[in-house]
């Protein structure tokens, strides 16, 4: 007896040290709106698209695809590298239906845990067979950017990005530190539609981001959740990877459906990169599947099914342009809504980057004590870094926000 009572002692201490972990800066802004009661709440953190109603979206090229699928296959495991059909159709968007890439079979690429998985994958690889590198992260960045590299194991470095005095681009402080950056060192970009500035690089801009990459042997990773989202032309969303590829870098892609398909729950995505042959691109793949296996062994089949569907079929595709135009159309709407509501409220502040920035999020310029007002006063939930998700705001409380925003920066 007394020894079973010390076997009970001894496992009950084992976890003892551990604390919880902090909140999720965007996740907890979720939980805090759910958590309020009042009829006037409005939740402008959520990184997920919504229609002018407030309401999450299925886009009827999705419902379609499940319709074609229902019943028609099983559930059998994908290879370790995932739906090949899915993967192909991918790459096409990411470099370019008649990519001369795509033709030399010079692409390695595997299904991801949708941008995450994709990230994640890539870090663990950077680490394996780059083991001394670093990753250049800008400042700002999705949060979870810090978290994917760091549990890698790869020590991040920042490079200047936003400039908070202009709200936009800091592009001398980018081009400094590409060059002073040590010559071979990765760098992660953000393909279009920053998060969670909004802040992109006119095309003029990543030619010369792209030169001077080139010019220090630097790696460019691009992480592209919004293609298609940002602009409303998946071509337009892409045209700093193809300034890149035109330019002979060899690159890595994380690509994602959560946005511009509205796959949040099925995490799809792929990840990319582009190598010297065919035979180094099978190697790659076989080790990027290495790395795979250990953490999920194989990816999921729903989603991919979906995409593919789509994807590989014309009258399909074409309507998941039109619907993923439309989803950009209304956040840029509502961009030049709220700018014009700020505006005639007699603002003495400029709001032009309200509607400069692009994609899901405005990078508003606000400060975390103007945040917490907007919270405690108005009932308005944001990170406290000032990102606003334009998908949150409809016609119906564009007007309320803008009326906030005024009360808590009008004596700024």
């Amino acid at each position: 007896m007394a020894l079973f009572r010390r076997s009970s002692s001894s496992t009950t201490s084992w976890w003892r040290t551990v604390q919880p972990a902090p909140k999720d800066p965007i996740l907890g802004v979720t939980e805090a709106f759910l958590a309020d009661p009042s009829p006037h709440k409005v939740n402008v953190g959520v990184g997920a698209y919504r229609d002018d109603n407030g309401k999450p979206v299925v886009l009827e090229c999705v419902r379609e695809a499940e319709r074609r699928i229902a019943g028609n296959l099983n559930m059998e495991y994908l290879p370790m590298g995932g739906s090949v059909k899915m993967v192909e159709e991918t790459l096409k968007l990411a470099y370019g239906e008649t990519s001369e890439c795509l033709k030399d079979k010079r692409i390695a690429a595997v299904q991801s845990l949708s941008g995450t998985g994709a990230c994640r994958l890539f870090a663990d690889f950077q680490k394996r067979f780059r083991p001394d590198s670093h990753i250049y992260i800008p400042v700002p960045t999705w949060s979870n950017h810090h978290n994917i590299w760091r549990d890698a194991h790869v020590p991040e470095r920042t490079y200047h990005y936003y400039h908070p005095e202009t709200k936009g681009l800091d592009f001398t402080g980018l081009i400094d530190d590409i060059k002073n950056a040590p010559s071979g060192s990765f760098f992660l970009l953000h393909a279009c539609a920053h998060n969670p500035t909004g802040v992109d690089p006119s095309e003029e801009q990543w030619k010369e981001i792209s030169y001077q990459m080139k010019g220090k042997g630097h790696f460019p990773f691009f992480d592209m959740a919004y293609q298609g989202f940002a602009s409303g032309d998946p071509e337009n969303d892409a045209k700093a990877i193809r300034i890149f590829l035109e330019d002979g870098h060899l690159i890595g892609i994380s690509q994602s459906y959560a946005k511009n398909m509205g796959l949040y729950g099925q995490r799809v995505g792929c990840l990319s990169l582009l190598c010297e042959d065919e035979k180094q691109a099978v190697a790659v793949k076989s080790q990027l599947q290495q790395i795979a296996r250990p953490m999920y062994s194989n990816p999921p089949v729903h989603g991919p099914l979906i995409v593919s569907t789509i994807l590989g079929d014309s009258d399909l595709k074409n309507l998941w342009l039109r619907e993923v135009k439309g989803m950009a159309d209304r956040i840029i709407g509502m961009r030049t809504t709220l700018r014009e509501n700020l505006e005639k409220l007699g603002s003495p502040l400029s709001w032009e980057h309200i509607t400069n920035q692009i994609g899901m999020f405005c990078y508003s310029g606000m400060t975390p004590e103007q945040v917490d007002r907007l919270t405690n006063e108005f009932h308005i939930y944001m990170t406290r870094n000032g990102r606003i998700s334009m998908a949150g705001i409809t016609t119906g409380n564009v007007g309320y926000l803008a009326n906030a925003i005024h009360e808590v920066t009008k004596s700024t």
